[in-house]
């Protein structure tokens, strides 16, 4: 029974993965995707979006990365698959299911849901460049307009030597709109043979339960959920390990790890507003489980520096 952290483009960092992954309970992460056009990309900026390449596809606390690709071009992301191998990539994850408009309009993520042959081919070269030891997965929604071509998809995909499939349960029409169609997890686990990872509004451990029940998948993927409760895949574990279930942690410990985020992220970029940015994006993620960060949220609104926003994040200690 296995916790992961989600690949969330412009969200789930290196540094709110070793954030998140710190806490506890999360089984292992997927980088945002790097974006192959028609070029092998050069190692910089491999380790600009998987810096744990550096250190054993790990983050600090010991939690593996797979780095995801994502593309249209077969030859291409095959080499890009290749090198990122080369680098360390322990697993090679394949994006079919990216919502962003902008990634769609340039062939990549769900548009390629139209298409299960162009999945099937870009599967099968990018298993066939890369050691057979490095399992290559993909993660897809239930189609991009509609469901008419879902379980096409996931059998191309299965056909193609995947070694797993993730499915979050929406199409890319629906985004992120509740409700996820957590259905559909048994007819495709019905036309597939490798394991099926669920994914898809996941937000309290009664929706794990659900899930876990309607699905009947051993692993589930979770984002927005443990972006605006830190330690949920820690509680899970310990609903999973004892049967009961405990409440979130309070919130001067949760604004602690929004202090390390801060820290993390000024570090990198110096006295830019970008720390201060990342705080407040988090804060907006968090107010869906904790009122007081939807408080703090405001008191810092018209924040733009990064050493006013310390003396705050001190002063709320």
């Amino acid at each position: 029974m296995k916790i992961v952290l989600a690949p969330m483009e412009g969200l789930v960092d290196d540094v709110m993965r070793d954030v998140l992954t710190e806490i506890g309970g999360i089984d292992w992460c997927v980088t945002e995707f790097i974006r192959v056009t028609n070029a092998l990309l050069p190692v910089k900026t491999f380790h600009r979006l998987a810096p744990e390449l550096q250190q054993q596809s790990k983050t600090r606390a010991g939690t593996p990365v797979r780095l995801q690709l994502l593309g249209s071009d077969p030859a291409c992301l095959a080499d890009n698959a290749a090198r990122a191998a080369e680098l360390g990539a322990p697993v090679i994850d394949l994006n079919f299911g990216c919502p962003a408009p902008t990634v769609n309009r340039h062939r990549g993520g769900a548009v390629l849901l139209k298409e299960p042959q162009t999945l099937y081919e870009i599967v099968t070269a990018v298993r066939a460049a890369v050691p057979a030891d490095i399992p290559v997965t993909a993660k897809m929604r239930l189609g991009y307009e509609d469901t008419s071509l879902t379980l096409d998809c996931a059998r191309a995909i299965n056909a193609a030597g995947a070694a797993e499939l993730t499915v979050h349960a929406r199409t890319k029409v629906e985004g992120y709109k509740p409700p996820a169609h957590w259905e559909w997890f048994a007819r495709i686990k019905e036309v597939i043979d490798i394991p099926l990872i669920a994914n898809g509004e996941v937000w309290t451990l009664e929706d794990y339960c659900n899930i876990r029940e309607v699905s009947q998948c051993e692993t589930i993927m979770i984002g927005r959920g443990l972006i605006a409760a830190p330690d949920f895949a820690k509680r899970i574990k310990h609903l999973q390990q004892t049967g009961t279930k405990l409440p979130p942690k309070p919130w001067p410990e949760v604004l602690a790890h929004v202090d390390n985020l801060f820290t993390q992220c000024q570090l990198r970029a110096g006295d830019s507003s970008y720390a201060v940015s990342r705080v407040k994006q988090w804060l907006n993620q968090l107010k869906r489980t904790y009122i007081e960060a939807g408080d703090f949220f405001n008191e810092i609104r018209s924040i733009r520096e990064p050493e006013q926003l310390k003396s705050k994040l001190d002063a709320a200690h």
